[in-house]
């Protein structure tokens, strides 16, 4: 068998591991432990899978949560020279059926998969023939309804482990605290026992985090404009609401601040160009919201920006971890405006409706698709009388029924079908009040981290179970 670290070096480039690779790597090759595997942005979790992908005689499952994703890293892969690809909706039913055999017959080592992907029977009954060497979960907080970004689907790991004949198996995440950690666990099927959990805390020694309080947009502007004169190169600035992003485009223009921005209005194709421009060097500030950031592997981006307040620790954390990938120092500075938290609220109130919202928009699909295919989101709007043009709890019912496989298609395609009832997890008042709570306590957590007297990276770590690390003698707190 090749050794990992000649792999390192002949496939990626690199002459040693970093931090705790070598021995994740060690530990599921040689011992054949399942691992969860805890590591910041931008610190290399894809090569504690995609190594011992190819030393294990079988192939590799990746189940990602997200397309775009899938597409940069096997990209990235195939540049390498490696044999991996990716089965998702974007790809024609023709190539999905000889990637897929590809993967059975041995000639793609790693094949990425969405997890709604095993709602397919078609998938299922071909990839049960394949010999799976390895399951490796991207994202893994995504199977906790306690996380930041929960899938349902994520949440039948355990059921496609048994069906791949429960494989050994790794679950990776930048972001995922106590309890989400536990949730992992119970969700892969397996106990703590039976698993190795490895974290390297908020190692980004050369990230400097900073917080300045501001009170209106000229004083938002004003800490703006002087990052950017400081810093040369990249940066990023984050934004909650697409309008108020427009707003400082246009004040950075009136300036002559030369900047591109990104957000989910735009064409796809579009987006796509920004992202080349951004990623080659040719435009070097973006303003965007957390559409963009995703699969950007840029090692010189020298400062991010949080313009509003984001809505927790979980997706500041990794925004922030896309600065500073070369391991120069770099500034992740939160501008904290105490009106910013009535937006965040708003949107918690939206991307949490009740039982009877659900119930009702799903009476209308029932009883009348057609018209709700051919009149599209606004229609449903005026049935539900949803006069505020910044609730979209619509479009957050539309995507959980997408989500717990109850529908299909979409309305802007005009294809939306509907599969099966309401589940019990969208029709209990009770469970959705607490996963709203839950989002205000993360909201609250965002207050906390700005109002902090210790280091900002020790309340970081604590946030996220590690109680162990100290003071960073780098961020704004530490230097007062």
């Amino acid at each position: 068998m090749t050794s990992a670290l000649k792999i390192l070096k002949d496939k990626f480039g690199h002459n040693s591991f970093r931090g705790e690779q070598e021995e994740i790597i060690n530990d599921l090759v040689e011992n054949n432990n399942h691992c969860i595997v805890l590591m910041p942005t931008g610190a290399g979790k894809s090569v504690c899978y995609q190594i011992p992908a190819l030393m294990f005689d079988g192939g590799t499952i990746v189940i990602s949560p997200l397309i775009a994703l899938m597409q940069d890293q096997v990209d990235a892969l195939k540049a390498k020279g490696i044999a991996g690809n990716f089965i998702n909706s974007s790809v024609k039913p023709n190539e999905r059926t000889k990637r897929l055999d590809n993967f059975v017959n041995g000639i793609i080592k790693l094949l990425y998969v969405t997890p709604e992907r095993f709602r397919k029977k078609d998938f299922v009954d071909k990839i049960k023939l394949a010999n799976i060497s390895l399951l490796a979960v991207d994202e893994a907080h995504c199977i906790s309804e306690w996380g930041h970004d929960f899938r349902p689907d994520y949440s039948r790991i355990a059921e496609f482990r048994e069906l791949l004949g429960n494989p050994l198996t790794v679950a990776l995440t930048a972001t995922a605290t106590r309890d989400v950690q536990k949730d992992i666990i119970d969700k892969l099927g397996l106990t703590n026992d039976m698993i190795n959990i490895y974290h390297q805390g908020i190692q980004r020694p050369n990230l400097a985090l900073a917080c300045t309080d501001v009170y209106d947009e000229d004083e938002t502007m004003l800490q703006i404009e002087k990052i950017i004169e400081k810093y040369e190169g990249s940066g990023i600035i984050y934004f909650s609401l697409i309008k108020k992003l427009e707003r400082y485009s246009q004040l950075l223009e009136t300036k002559g601040i030369q900047h591109s921005v990104y957000h989910g209005r735009l064409e796809p194709q579009r987006r796509k160009q920004i992202q080349r421009e951004f990623l080659s060097g040719k435009q070097n500030l973006i303003l965007a919201t957390n559409a963009f950031g995703m699969g950007i592997d840029k090692p010189d981006i020298r400062f991010v920006i949080h313009a509003e307040v984001p809505s927790s620790i979980e997706s500041y954390y990794q925004e922030i971890g896309r600065a500073g990938r070369d391991g120069k120092d770099s500034l992740c500075n939160l501008l904290y405006n105490q009106a910013d938290l009535y937006t965040q609220m708003e949107f918690i109130k939206w991307a949490n409706p009740n039982a009877d919202y659900y119930e009702r928009i799903f009476r209308l699909i029932r009883e009348d698709i057609d018209k709700v295919n051919s009149l599209g989101v606004e229609y449903l709007r005026e049935q539900m009388s949803d006069r505020d043009r910044n609730d979209f709890r619509v479009e957050t019912v539309l995507a959980m029924l997408d989500r717990y496989g109850v529908t299909e298609g979409t309305l802007e395609k005009r294809n939306l079908t509907l599969l099966k009832e309401l589940p019990n997890e969208l029709a209990d008042d009770e469970r959705l009040e607490l996963k709203m709570m839950n989002d205000n306590k993360k909201l609250l957590s965002v207050v906390n981290y700005f109002k902090t007297e210790s280091c900002r990276r020790v309340f970081i770590s604590v946030y996220f179970g590690f109680d162990d690390q100290p003071a960073c003698g780098n961020c704004d707190v530490c230097k007062e």
